[in-house]
């Protein structure tokens, strides 16, 4: 059973069975304290300080795994693929290359898309397969915004989205975030309350035939 943990901006923390697997970890430079996560796998969509600061997190093994581009990697029974992707709609020619993340994690299928910057190809949607949980920027900026997230959020179909890379109190860039608000009006929802932690299983996950549920996770440094 998968646990999910979020730590803030685009890193999440997930637990299963096989191990623990930390996506995106960040810099304090972002105005946020990511702390000490434990994990035996990190994942880095690309090399930026928000999203690479491999550092801080401590190895549960002697080693860490540290996946940081585009292959299929087998880790102590953990799948992972990632896909190239880029940082905005010019192929990365403007802000460079991004890795999505596929990840298998005790029959759940996680995807964690990082610093997306447009709506998928053809050949990237085949790549990436499906997918039971979505983790979707949604704060736009050098991402995609709340419309774009919603377009991808079509072309993957997942069960469950969870978004990130949005506008906190404590968050500080140059280019400011778009706030989760602006995301949950687009997608109609009202009243949305913030989860500490999500565990999932294949068998609890929402039928293929419901709309896909929209999960907010509370960061635990809030």
């Amino acid at each position: 059973m998968p646990d999910v943990q979020f730590l803030g901006h685009a890193c999440f923390r997930l637990r299963g069975r096989d191990g623990i697997v930390l996506c995106d970890p960040f810099s304090r430079s972002i105005g946020i304290d990511l702390g000490r996560p434990t994990a035996h796998i990190v994942t880095v969509s690309h090399d930026h300080p928000d999203h690479n600061n491999i550092a801080q997190v401590k190895p549960m093994r002697e080693k860490l795994f540290v996946i940081d581009g585009p292959g299929e990697y087998e880790i102590s029974g953990i799948l992972i693929t990632g896909v190239r992707t880029y940082h905005d709609k010019a192929k990365g020619a403007e802000l460079g290359t991004n890795t999505a993340y596929v990840i298998h994690l005790d029959d759940v299928v996680f995807c964690h898309l990082g610093d997306l910057g447009h709506e998928l190809s053809q050949a990237q949607l085949e790549a990436i397969g499906n997918v039971d949980v979505l983790f979707v920027p949604v704060g736009g900026g050098e991402t995609i915004g709340p419309a774009e997230a919603i377009n991808v959020i079509s072309q993957i179909e997942p069960r469950v989205v969870i978004p990130m890379h949005y506008a906190t109190a404590q968050l500080s860039f140059e280019q400011p975030l778009g706030t989760l608000e602006r995301f949950t009006h687009e997608m109609g929802l009202k009243d949305v309350v913030a989860e500490d932690k999500l565990s999932l299983t294949a068998s609890n996950l929402p039928p293929e035939s419901e709309e896909t549920r929209v999960v907010v996770l509370r960061a635990v440094n809030e």
